[in-house]
């Protein structure tokens, strides 16, 4: 249970394409202890009916109404959501993927040890993201293998693990969060609202 006490949760999604001008990651971090609550949280504003939230497949107004809906929730304090994107270059999708998943870690990271008080560097975080044929190429594994062994902050990883987004309702609120950067792009609103509204930082 100790180690259980001190692993943090990071979910990233992604929005756009890897090596299009408009990809960009969403991160939701949380102590994993805390999980169940993010979960519950976000569950209860779904229809029981629900099988799997994919945002494209949403309206925004629809989409909009259930992050504002969570913000007013009792999700725990250590959680954070935010959307960063992807300044990475690379000679393949699997490379830029990696690349944006390293920098999108990382500054969830920073965050969430400011956000804990936390003045040393962030350890033991376990990385789930959405599974598709660029995380699940050898290419993608090996940048993620040698940011572990060698990219500072990105040392703290144990493993980043390519998941069904079916199995998780807290990568499907990634999902979400990342989504959220086509309401910025398309000018409803700024990253001050965004943050404001739903408690997402833009990066």
């Amino acid at each position: 249970m100790g180690r259980l006490n001190k692993k943090v949760l990071c979910f990233v999604d992604e929005y756009g394409t890897a090596g299009e001008d408009d990809f960009g990651l969403g991160c939701v971090m949380v102590w994993a202890r805390e999980c169940g609550k993010v979960d519950k949280a976000f569950s209860d504003l779904l229809d029981p009916n629900v099988n799997e939230v994919h945002a494209v497949n949403l309206s925004n107004n629809l989409l909009q109404s259930l992050l504002g809906r969570f913000a007013q929730t009792s999700a725990p304090d250590s959680l954070i959501m935010l959307n960063k994107t992807a300044d990475v270059t690379g000679d393949s999708r699997p490379e830029i993927y990696a690349r944006a998943l390293i920098e999108t870690v990382k500054a969830g990271m920073k965050r969430f040890g400011q956000s804990q008080g936390i003045r040393d560097t962030l350890g033991n975080v376990e990385v789930i993201t959405d599974a598709n044929e660029q995380n699940a190429h050898d290419d993608f594994f090996r940048v993620i293998a040698d940011a572990q062994a060698h990219d500072g902050r990105f040392k703290g990883v144990t493993r980043v693990i390519p998941l069904d987004s079916a199995a998780s309702r807290v990568l499907q609120l990634a999902d979400i969060v990342a989504y959220s950067r086509s309401w910025v792009k398309n000018a409803e609103m700024n990253a001050r609202g965004l943050n404001d509204a739903y408690n997402i930082e833009l990066m």
